[in-house]
């Protein structure tokens, strides 16, 4: 079997045992996907305790709903990167139109770039953690630790041209994270 068959054979058996009511798949799935939630999450909130109370929500919702996960749809991590960025930029919303409601500072303007500049940021983080490990690696060498093309190759036992081919297709990846959704909402996440 190729181990690219593997995730969404999981997500699927996840899915079925969720509905099924099995309290340790849903333990699995915490420890698989909790560490990106919680991350996506504080990413567009920058608040560790809203944070977990999103990660908490959306675990909560999958718990109670496992059916409207669809494995045919695409991977769980993507649906719980959707869910939660949903989750996230409602939240920020609402706290931030609470607060000019009682007289803060900022704008319906300002508040709107807040939240596409957290969208922004999530997606990308998600892109970068979700991208195959060759291109992620010569990325943090790039960016990191500030390696050239050449230093990257010598680093990784590659070629020059692979380097560079990976520094490529790493960085059009991560140019997507400022691409609107398809549907023309700049909220939803491009990538998942």
């Amino acid at each position: 079997m190729a181990q690219k068959d593997a995730p969404p054979r999981w997500d699927r058996r996840v899915q079925q045992r969720l509905a099924r009511g099995e309290a340790a798949a849903l333990g699995e799935c915490y420890d698989r996907f909790g560490s990106l939630v919680h991350g996506l999450a504080h990413r567009v909130l920058g608040d560790e305790e809203a944070a977990d109370g999103i990660t908490r929500e959306v675990f909560a919702r999958i718990w109670q709903s496992p059916e409207a996960y669809d494995p045919k749809q695409g991977p769980l991590r993507s649906w719980l990167a959707m869910l939660t960025h949903r989750l996230a930029v409602q939240r920020l919303r609402a706290a931030e139109t609470a607060a000019l409601a009682q007289g803060g500072r900022g704008s319906p303007e300002e508040l709107e770039r807040k939240v596409r500049h957290a969208s922004v940021a999530a997606r990308a983080d998600y892109i970068v953690t979700s991208m195959p490990a060759p291109l992620r690696a010569a990325l943090e060498r790039a960016y990191f630790q500030r390696r050239d093309y050449r230093q990257t190759a010598t680093d990784l036992g590659i070629t020059e041209d692979e380097a560079r081919r990976r520094l490529r297709l790493g960085l059009q990846l991560l140019s997507t994270a400022y691409e609107t959704h398809p549907s023309g909402d700049p909220d939803e996440p491009g990538a998942a």
